[in-house]
């Protein structure tokens, strides 16, 4: 089995946040790979992986940072593949990653979901990887439709709560 989703953190400090990634990624049965880079510390190791991602089947790659929250940019940088970046909370509430995230250069876009957001960015990249794979459409057509179904379930359940001024 070889990664077409590669996990890039900047930090194994955010691991904790990125596990939703991993886990929804793994969820679907979408292979991939998870590793630390640090933009600041190994660059040059970040440049290998950015330049040679594509050519190892890579398809997506999902970075994040927090603080100045580089690595996603630099990446971008460096490959045509699409990054998706996930700004992670450690200073200023986590404002700083995700400006440093979005607010790229022209030429340079980076995706980018919400502060610790890494389980939006698996589903973004499965609905890329979906534009071009059935069976992955599939899962993800299904994944919709149990979110509409908890939604659903959950008015059901609304429904049943008593109160003396809850109008029905």
């Amino acid at each position: 089995m070889k990664p077409i989703v590669s996990i890039i953190m900047g930090s194994t400090s955010d691991l904790p946040v990125m596990e939703a990634a991993a886990k929804f990624l793994n969820d679907m049965q979408i292979p991939f790979e998870i590793n630390a880079l640090s933009a600041h510390r190994t660059p040059e190791k970040v440049e290998e992986f950015a330049k040679g991602a594509q050519s190892r089947g890579i398809n997506v790659i999902i970075a994040a940072a927090g603080m100045a929250a580089h690595l996603p940019g630099v990446i971008a940088s460096m490959t045509t593949l699409p990054v998706i970046g996930v700004p992670i909370k450690v200073s200023l509430d986590g404002l700083d990653a995700l400006l440093a995230i979005v607010q790229m250069p022209p030429g340079i876009p980076v995706a980018t979901v919400g502060i610790n957001a890494a389980q939006n960015a698996a589903i973004l990249a499965v609905e890329m990887l979906a534009l071009s794979d059935e069976r992955i459409h599939k899962k993800m057509l299904n994944f919709k439709e149990d979110l509409k179904n908890k939604i659903v379930k959950a008015n059901e359940e609304l429904a049943g709560i008593k109160f003396d001024f809850k109008v029905d």
